[in-house]
């Protein structure tokens, strides 16, 4: 009997992950995620793994580009999350989002690190495409505390 899809959601839920915003520069500007499915992947060379869904409409301006960035999001930007997550219009993502360019991506303001990769590769898996980023550039901002999600909630690392 295959294990059911809810009851896996809810196990891996269990594994406390950071939030944050993938970003690319779209056909008709800036574009943007919310995911959790982010992991550094190798240090020689520098390289990020990103989970894309398949019906992300980032992931063909993600494609188109050629590059992206990972926005990692403190906490009290929650709201940040779940505009980034929401199904509102493209254009409507950035509105009111007070970011700037860093080597053709859009960069979110106020997060606590970000990240500038180049697609090196993009594998197949399941539902969701894997993109392997080569990192061209990256900044954190001294202190705060990540947003953090577990449990199908934001919560503290307190």
């Amino acid at each position: 009997m295959e294990p059911d899809p809810q009851r896996y959601r809810a196990v891996i839920g269990h594994f406390a992950t950071g939030v944050t915003v993938v970003t690319a520069a779209g056909p008709h500007g800036a574009m943007g995620m919310t995911t959790n499915a982010v992991c550094s992947l190798s240090l020689e060379p520098l390289l990020l793994l990103v989970c894309f869904d398949n019906r992300a409409r980032t992931l063909p301006a993600v494609r188109a580009a050629g590059r992206f960035g990972v926005n990692v999001l403190r906490a009290g930007q929650e709201g940040l999350s779940g505009q980034f997550a929401s199904k509102l219009p493209l254009e409507e993502k950035f509105e009111a989002v007070a970011h700037r360019t860093e080597h053709d991506v859009p960069i979110l303001d106020g997060v606590l690190a970000w990240l500038v990769c180049e697609l090196a590769e993009e594998l197949p898996g399941g539902d969701h495409t894997v993109g392997i980023g080569r990192v061209l550039a990256m900044d954190h901002s001294p202190g705060g505390e990540p947003l953090v999600w577990f449990r199908g909630g934001y919560t503290s690392v307190r």
